[in-house]
Order: structure tokens, then C-alpha cells, then sequence
């Protein structure tokens, strides 16, 4: 059953996961003076203590608890997040240097989660959409590329009633904001701390144990750690 059926008066859907990126976003829409409605997913991610993090964060930016849905993924496999396959140990030199996709990659999950939003976008009658895709400092996943998300963009406008129905007024009627898609990590949690994003709340660990601490040792926990590092800020992670 989906968490927080509530219509709270929003003007912008964030999809939001509780983790570094997603939470920095959060900061940016509220510092521009939106006031978005947190939307996630319980997929069958084996880190769904995310979902914890990110209501704790959604509290912290005085914003609605999140809306949270299921996915069946679990039932479509295909991702070292969601079953019993190892997830990979981050390369040496970066999870840039990967010469292939890695297994953590799940199926279509940005094409969902933006279709998704975009339905909820269009029930609550609103026009704006928050991603914290980035393209940098990433896993190298397909569906966080600016030309994905310009693709998408024309996808809804041609496939829905609001985008259709406003072909004629000259300007698109959605708006996607990926504020971090040019952004390296440092850039992402200077933002954060500038923003007053407490990012001791949040999550980005693809394998934590049973306590939640994070596994030190995957591309995103790697991420994370170098982003601190070159920002020059504290890092707040609780590892194994």
C-alpha cells in the first residue's frame, strides 16, 4: 500500500531516495521556493533503509512525509540491488574507469520512476519534476544522461493530456530539473552544506549490513567518500 495518500498542496514532484544526490535536490527546490512532494520507491532494494533516511530528511526541510510506492521489481530481477548477487567491489581507479554497466544497474528504473511522477505530476495538477541524475561522478547508468532526460521530456509532452493539451500555447508545458547533472560529487555536497542539507541524515550504500552501516566498498559508497574528500568536508558516513 502506498505511504502518505494526504494531498498536500504541492507545486513539484522530487523523486527522492534518501541519498546524497536526491537530498541535495530537495535543498535546491526549497531554496528556489518550491515546495515539492517527496516521491519514492520500495523496489525491493536491498538498501531500503534509504526510505528511512529520506523521511528523516524530508522532516529536516520541513516537507511533507514522502510518498512512497511499491514496485513489484523484485518479480523482473535483473540487478545485483534487488536479489541474492553480489554486489560489485568499486574499481581501483573509480567507478568511471568501468568499461561496461554494472550490475547494479536496474532495469529501466528512471524511465519508471520519471513515468510514475509524471502521472502523479499530472493527477495533482502540477508541471514541475526534481531528478538528482547525475552525469559526472556516476555508475555510468544510460538513464542519468542529459539526453535521456531530453528524450523523456518530449516523450511526455507528446504522451500526456496536460503536455498535449498545450502544444498550442507556444512554451512545453513540463519542466524536468536535474540541478546536478553537470555537478562532480564536491560540487554536490558543497551545495548540500551551503544549503543546510544535513547529509549526516542520508543514505548512499547499495550493501549496508543489518545495522545500516554502509559497506565502505561500492561504486556508491566510493562516490560518496571521494566527494567529501575533494569538497573538504567532514564526512558524516558511519562505515563498516
Amino acid at each position: 500500500m502506498p505511504e502518505n495518500t494526504n494531498h498536500f498542496e504541492c507545486d513539484s514532484i522530487a523523486l527522492a531516495s534518501g541519498g546524497l544526490d536526491s537530498s541535495t535536490v530537495l535543498g535546491i527546490a526549497v531554496s528556489k521556493g518550491y515546495k515539492p512532494l517527496p516521491l519514492a520507491f520500495r523496489y525491493g532494494q536491498r538498501h531500503e533503509i534509504e526510505l528511512e533516511c529520506l523521511q528523516r530528511v524530508a522532516r529536516s526541510l520541513d516537507l511533507p512525509a514522502p510518498l512512497i510506492l511499491d514496485l513489484p521489481y523484485r518479480q523482473i530481477g535483473g540487478s545485483s540491488l534487488l536479489g541474492t548477487e553480489e554486489v560489485p567491489v568499486e574499481p581501483e581507479k573509480g567507478a568511471q574507469e568501468r568499461d561496461q554497466i554494472p550490475s547494479t544497474y536496474v532495469p529501466a528504473r528512471n524511465l519508471v520512476f520519471l513515468s510514475i511522477a509524471t502521472a502523479v505530476a499530472e493527477a495533482r495538477g502540477v508541471r514541475d519534476i526534481w531528478i538528482g541524475v547525475n552525469a559526472l561522478d556516476y555508475s555510468g547508468y544510460p538513464d542519468c544522461r542529459p539526453e535521456f532526460l531530453t528524450s523523456f521530456l518530449e516523450t511526455i509532452h507528446r504522451g500526456t493530456r496536460d503536455g498535449s493539451s498545450h502544444e498550442a500555447d507556444g512554451e512545453p508545458f513540463w519542466r524536468i530539473h536535474a540541478p546536478l547533472s553537470d555537478m562532480s560529487k564536491a560540487d554536490i555536497v558543497k551545495t548540500a552544506n551551503t544549503l543546510g542539507v544535513d547529509l549526516a541524515l542520508t543514505h548512499s550504500c547499495y550493501n549496508p549490513d543489518q545495522k545500516g552501516l554502509a559497506c565502505g566498498i561500492c561504486d556508491s559508497c566510493g562516490l560518496r567518500r571521494r566527494g567529501f574528500e575533494e569538497a573538504g568536508v567532514e564526512d558524516p558516513t558511519r562505515y563498516t
